[in-house]
């Protein structure tokens, strides 16, 4: 395993140094990621950035672009001829049609490659002429990420979280005292085992679903080709001290690595390892509606993922291979445009508080991090109406259940990210003083003039943060 994990380094490394090498000397590319969980909208982000990259209308707050020095914008085919390409255009048409309607969610990692000929700025600009950039967008699965996590961890440590973890989700005590009832000393039975994968599989479904964010293995969520195979087919047990071999908890245990070693380290080695730049997409807004309890998971969950992106300062082989690492990383609450903008600072005091674990991690670390409110594409507009003696601020926009106009006031979100905070740390059962509600929108008709992507709340922004200063 050692060997193998040293030998898989170097082989990084030695493609580290030929880009760094290719990049330095010709075009210099931007290796960006964008991952998030359920429902946080990575597809439209994608697909967005890639438009408004393209037309750039609507991109004052890209420095670059207000400068006029981005000349133009281009995709070319992606470098990686072993990825699938992101089905960008095919996007662009669902939210761009006539009855426009919401793409299909990323399922597996894909990637696409933007080229911008950019003017230098500064003393430079007299001396040289026009260079290319090239931004690589790597999409994967924000489940897939959470899998990392999983790499420091033993399986008995990995089953201890996540009972803890269940017992407090609903539905989740059924499969916690399922497992407890286990005789897990006893001999292996396959179609015992598969019926505890499945009822924990379940018991993630149903967690998804009602806003909880860790939820790993995150290909049991996603299996794709792997489902069925005995590498997905392990479920969290009591740990147990010397559990006799061809035991069920020493099967699980050993199904356990194998996953880590033949599904995870494989994905961090030949993708994730590579980025540069990285934006984590939270469906915040989505958890405070879930309810405290909710909430506390995703901060817990963002605490969790900077270990995965080992930001910063490298290790002493990586610096001597002349790695690469994450050194930007934004964290972005999506669908601002679910609240009126007098509410969007709220948002972002609570994307701060949420991620300010993981955000002081990376900082001590040395990379540069960053949280904000974005609507990669706006599906609404702002309205206010009286109600009861005063006014409320609105949005109104397509109901996606009923196709039908509305008005919505989803509740006030207070002033101090606290108040949201703690009682989702005391556990609390719901929220005593409001009620925060959330609708689901259509995507709205677009009717764009010749030179403007989608419109969106703040993608400029999030852009200038993650490329600005290559470009």
């Amino acid at each position: 395993m050692v060997i193998g994990t040293i030998a898989d380094t170097l082989t990084r490394g030695v493609e580290t140094v030929s880009d760094t090498i290719s990049e330095t000397l010709f075009e210099p590319v931007i290796r960006l990621g964008v991952t998030g969980l359920s429902r946080s909208g990575k597809s439209v982000f994608i697909t967005s950035l890639v438009a408004n990259l393209l037309d750039r209308g609507r991109m004052p707050q890209l420095v670059a672009e207000s400068e006029g020095r981005i000349l133009t914008a281009f995709l070319q085919p992606q470098p990686d001829d072993t990825l699938p390409r992101f089905d960008y255009e095919n996007h662009l048409g669902a939210l761009t049609a006539r009855d426009p309607h919401w793409p299909d969610s990323t399922r597996s990692v894909s990637e696409l490659r933007v080229s911008l000929k950019v003017r230098p700025a500064g003393l430079l600009a007299g001396l040289q002429g026009p260079r290319t950039v090239h931004l690589d967008i790597v999409d994967y699965p924000g489940e897939w990420l959470l899998d990392l996590g999983l790499l420091d961890k033993s399986y008995a440590a990995w089953s201890r979280d996540m009972l803890d973890r269940m017992a407090l989700r609903p539905e989740g005590p059924d499969f916690v005292a399922l497992a407890e009832g286990e005789a897990s000393t006893q001999g292996l039975d396959e179609p015992r085992a598969q019926a505890l994968a499945r009822a924990y599989t379940r018991a993630l479904q149903t967690a998804r679903a009602a806003g909880f964010s860790d939820c790993s293995p995150g290909r049991f969520l996603l299996p794709g080709d792997l489902a069925g195979s005995p590498v997905l087919t392990f479920a969290p047990l009591p740990p147990v001290e010397n559990a006799p071999r061809r035991s069920l908890w020493r099967e699980m245990e050993r199904r356990f690595e194998a996953y880590k070693t033949r599904v995870v380290r494989p994905f961090f080695r030949d993708h994730f390892s590579r980025i540069d730049r990285q934006i984590v997409l939270v469906d915040a807004l989505g958890a405070i509606h879930a309810g405290p309890r909710a909430v506390e998971d995703l901060r817990q969950t963002m605490a969790d993922i900077l270990t995965a992106f080992r930001p910063g300062t490298n290790a002493f082989l990586t610096q001597l291979l002349m790695g690469k690492r994450v050194d930007r990383i934004l964290f972005a609450a999506t669908k601002a445009d679910h609240l009126h903008h007098k509410q969007h600072p709220q948002l972002t005091g609570i994307m701060q508080a949420l991620t300010r674990e993981a955000r002081d991690r990376a900082r001590f670390a040395g990379a540069d991090t960053q949280a904000m409110s974005i609507a990669a594409l706006r599906a609404t507009v702002e309205q206010t109406l009286p109600h009861a003696g005063q006014d409320l601020d609105c949005v109104r926009g397509t109901l996606l259940d009923t196709g039908k106009q509305a008005a919505f006031y989803p509740g006030a979100l207070p002033e101090d990210p606290a108040h949201l905070l703690g009682p989702a740390r005391e556990g609390a059962q719901g929220w005593l003083e409001a009620d925060y509600r959330i609708m689901q929108f259509a995507p709205a008709a677009l009717s764009l003039k010749p030179g403007e992507g989608p419109p969106h709340i703040r993608l400029d922004r999030a852009a200038q943060f993650l490329i600005g200063d290559r470009l």
